[in-house]
């Protein structure tokens, strides 16, 4: 099987089991915005960030190490015992220094949710230790599986918690900590983890090369939590979580673009990991991300021209000031899928390093400007410090990927999108029927003509899809 016709299949594998569920997430917004107050849900996306941030520090990214080292390892499956064994072991022994530090902290501070915020972070931690385990076994199809039931008892739990009970908040972490139990219990078995699973396979030595593979990706974690969502800790002190409520609420909508991009990144860390070293790489990565770039702003673009039509009618009034924010958080996410293509590529040469020193940068420069300006022009600092933050690691990541990798763009398509950005967000500001039926139409006849010839390929090979 090719490299293009492997990354489409794995694609496509977990898209199936993750996409539904995406939507079905992002559709409980109404509820959201419907049955939680503005304070209510900012506090809640606090805490949820926090646990984004607390997960990767406390495994030391460990999880990332073991799908690594895996790929490398999937005809060796004495290899793969001591890998997962290992792995495992490290992340128990985490977990547990964890809670005890954790009930230390309880000792001298008060934190509303504590011990549910606590549970949500040790099955957050082992919930994806199991999925990487299964992307590192090539174990597509439970991956997707485990992603379709985490969404679903997500999505299923929120609905009778926060509707029918008015749990509010509180139901929102239980949902998130019912899912990953059940998506653990799914993998554990499924996978036959509990073979894996030895004191014999011990391997110090081991643990070493994999903490020194994962540890630069613990400021990397850290730097994409600052660039991604140290905004809401800056909203909530400065200007309030009711602001935060807001801002999450707009953010959602870019939330789209990073679920697609997180369902096709899994595949293509994968391959470019098990081509990083092909001759015709160069080309194969190019079109890559050529085809991104494609695909992803005429999925920006579409968004942007649809929302005057549905936001009102999705959207609560209390969030209504969220429809400001939006183009800018989307042109974030635009860049975000370009770094996302490189960062890949980074680890697939187990330069990890180079990642956590990028996106360190990014992030200092994302909190500096955010601080700088808040005062002044609100939550438009902290959209604009976000997607500048991309923007600056795109560019600095694409020129020196070109000492080991040599990615090539066409100049002309890079102009049209940039142009068709600026026609879109113009009119989305002015929200006139007629712009807004034009922005439409725009957004159609550019998704047509740069995926032409994607999208011919896509009906010639359907066989390829083929399980």
């Amino acid at each position: 099987m090719s490299k293009q016709k492997e990354l489409i299949k794995n694609t496509i594998i977990i898209f199936i089991g993750k996409i539904s569920t995406q939507f079905l997430t992002f559709f409980l917004l109404p509820i959201y915005t419907r049955f939680l107050s503005t304070s209510d849900y900012g506090y809640v996306d606090l805490i949820l960030t926090y646990i984004s941030l607390l997960v990767p520090v406390i495994t030391i990214q460990q999880e990332m190490a073991t799908f690594r080292y895996l790929v490398d390892s999937r005809n060796d499956n004495k290899k793969i015992k001591k890998i997962i064994s290992n792995s495992i072991w490290n992340i128990l022994l985490y977990s547990v220094l964890s809670i005890m530090l954790f009930l230390i902290v309880i000792q001298f501070t008060s934190f509303k949710y504590f011990y549910y915020i606590v549970i949500n972070i040790v099955v957050c931690i082992f919930s994806n230790l199991f999925m990487q385990i299964a992307r590192g076994l090539g174990k597509n199809i439970q991956y997707s599986i485990a992603s379709f039931v985490t969404g679903l008892i997500t999505v299923t739990s929120n609905i009778i918690l926060i509707c029918y009970y008015g749990i509010g908040a509180k139901g929102m972490l239980i949902s998130m900590t019912l899912a990953n139990i059940i998506c653990c219990i799914y993998l554990f078995f499924s996978l036959k983890l509990y073979k894996y699973i030895s004191t014999k396979e011990k391997d110090s030595n081991l643990s070493k090369e994999m903490m020194k593979y994962s540890l630069p990706l613990v400021p990397n974690g850290i730097s994409w939590w600052f660039i991604n969502v140290s905004d809401r800790t800056i909203i909530s002190f400065i200007l309030g979580v009711s602001a935060n409520g807001i801002y999450a609420v707009a953010n959602k909508f870019p939330s789209i673009i990073s679920s697609f991009l997180g369902i096709f990144n899994l595949s293509w860390t994968e391959s470019a990991s098990l081509h990083i070293n092909d001759k015709d790489r160069d080309e194969f990565f190019s079109n890559v991300a050529k085809n991104v770039l494609h695909i992803f702003s005429s999925l920006c673009l579409g968004i942007i021209a649809v929302l005057p039509f549905i936001f009102n009618i999705i959207i609560g009034k209390k969030y209504i000031d969220s429809y400001n924010y939006i183009p800018i958080f989307l042109i974030g996410s635009m860049c975000s899928c370009i770094v996302s293509i490189y960062s890949a590529i980074y680890i697939a040469k187990k330069m990890t390093k180079k990642v956590a020193y990028t996106s360190i940068a990014s992030a200092v420069i994302n909190i500096v400007i955010n601080l700088i300006f808040i005062k002044y022009i609100g939550l438009y600092a902290a959209a604009i410090s976000t997607a500048l933050a991309y923007f600056i690691m795109m560019i600095y990541r694409h020129f020196d990927l070109k000492k080991y990798v040599n990615i090539k763009y066409n100049f002309k398509d890079i102009m049209i999108t940039i142009i068709m950005f600026t026609i879109s967000i113009l009119l989305y500001y002015v929200n006139n029927n007629i712009g807004n039926i034009i922005n439409i139409a725009l957004a159609i006849i550019y998704a047509l003509f740069v995926n032409l010839k994607y999208l011919k390929l896509l009906f010639k090979k359907r066989k390829y899809i083929n399980l």
